[in-house]
């Protein structure tokens, strides 16, 4: 699964995920040598999660965990690396997009999580951001170049295969699929199974019937059957405006197009973050999206409810939506990085909320996270947390422009049964990773991790 996060807050990176116990994550099923491995992204075959970090500048780098957390073992891999095909920086005439998506799953169904790479910008057979999708085979060893396979895909000159990729069933056969979107409007589904030769399983292509260019893609079990849906973020165009627009397509034995909202009517978030999970706990996923732009900048998290044929109602909180600690103020971008998970072992899913631009204090774009509880009604203020560096416990002080909670991540980092928040500033320095507890998170035990949160969740 790949979340896509906001990289500068022009590229993002959606959640890729699948319904467990209330939370949409994209894993599991039992690991054996002739099965799928246990988790989507244990790329050793060890039994415990890896992490690939999607990032800027034509590279990904992966993190093995251990038995206690995220370990020191790292490679990064680029078009330089041995047996990727293309080459480094060869991106006819932009910047090398290769690693700012990523998607995990035990496509070839070894026992081995796999990871795509994407790169829109690719040149292929000559034509220009035509874009590409490569595969990584995991091994006992983890991760190599060796056998690195791309999709087959017809090159066009700027179609910019790869904007966004995710994993997930989406036919309900219990095999692993890839669904990968163009820079426009349209949405490649390969079935599994895939094998190393590069062949897949059908291949189906789902267009939007209107104007829209493509900024995310979102998966997760939105309905009750066993398929995984899809969302298409993107902007639309309406009465000669641009807007913020997502599109539902729904999974099965035939993938369905399903309806489109319009999540800001006045203009559109370049880079929207979004994930999916059952807030409310009615068993049907719900689309938690960023609107950055809402209210001169201020931000937003618009939530579209899931329902037994698709999404149906909506919701949006700011801010100033009741319980939440700060007040809303423009250009502060409330909501650009999302993560869910359930903190306080609830059996809700809460969602952390970046605020990068928060002012501290004195400090101009110091930045924060709110924890939003789930509950009945939903997401809400009430009972939320919120931490900057002004939070006790959090070592520091609030320093301008420092963007803390930029990429959030919610996980079972130290592997105690808890979720931890992980926090990054940028793509280059050391995250903070704040404990979590049986009633939520906690600044008791900070401490410092050589990873950032880009990471599928």
């Amino acid at each position: 699964m790949s979340t896509r996060t906001p990289l500068g807050l022009a590229i993002a990176t959606v959640t890729a995920v699948s319904l467990t116990g209330g939370l949409l994550t994209l894993s599991v099923s039992t690991a054996s040598a002739a099965g799928p491995a246990k988790y989507a992204d244990d790329f050793n075959g060890d039994g415990y999660r890896d992490y690939a970090v999607a990032s800027l500048g034509g590279e990904v780098t992966v993190t093995y965990g251990t038995a206690t957390g995220v370990g020191t073992t790292t490679k990064t891999f680029t078009q330089s690396s041995a047996g990727i095909p293309g080459t480094a920086g060869d991106a006819g005439g932009y910047a090398d997009a290769f690693g700012e998506d990523v998607a995990t799953a035990d496509l070839n169904r070894d026992g081995y999580a796999d990871l795509a790479v994407a790169d829109f910008t690719e040149k292929v057979s000559g034509k220009v951001s035509s874009g590409a999708v490569t595969i990584l085979w995991g091994r006992k060893t983890g991760l190599t170049g060796t056998d690195a396979t791309r999709l087959k895909v017809t090159a066009r000159a700027d179609q910019g295969f790869g904007k966004a990729i995710e994993t997930g069933d989406f036919n309900g056969d219990g095999k692993a699929d890839l669904a990968v979107a163009d820079a426009f409007k349209s949405v490649y589904v390969y079935r599994g199974g895939f094998a190393k030769s590069g062949t897949t399983g059908k291949v189906t292509k789902h267009t939007r019937d209107a104007t829209f260019e493509t900024a995310g893609l979102v998966a997760g079990k939105v309905t009750k059957d066993r398929a995984t849906d899809l969302y298409l973020l993107g902007q639309g165009y309406h009465d000669d405006k641009m807007t913020q627009d997502a599109w539902f397509l729904r999974g099965g034995t035939t993938i369905k197009p399903g309806k489109a909202t319009v999540i800001d009517g006045s203009a559109p978030d370049y880079g929207p973050a979004g994930v999916v999970a059952d807030f409310d706990k009615d068993g049907y996923g719900d689309l938690a999206v960023s609107d950055t732009r809402y209210r001169n900048n201020a931000g937003s998290v618009v939530v579209w409810r899931g329902g037994g044929t698709g999404p149906t109602t909506k919701y949006r909180l700011t801010q100033s939506t009741s319980g939440v600690a700060t007040a809303a103020a423009a250009h502060e971008c409330f909501g650009s990085a999302l993560s869910a998970g359930d903190t306080n072992g609830d059996g809700y899913p809460d969602l952390a909320v970046g605020v990068p631009y928060e002012k501290v204090g004195t400090a101009k774009d110091a930045g924060g996270v709110h924890v939003l509880r789930g509950g009945r009604s939903g997401l809400t203020g009430k009972n939320s947390q919120w931490f900057t560096r002004a939070s006790a416990g959090v070592p520091g002080n609030p320093t301008a422009y420092e963007n803390f909670g930029f990429l959030v991540r919610l996980r079972d980092i130290d592997r105690d049964g808890d979720q931890d928040l992980l926090l990054s500033r940028n793509y280059y320095g050391p995250s903070a990773l704040l404990p979590g507890t049986g009633s939520g998170i906690t600044a008791t035990g900070y401490k410092d991790v050589d990873l950032v949160a880009a990471f599928p969740q």
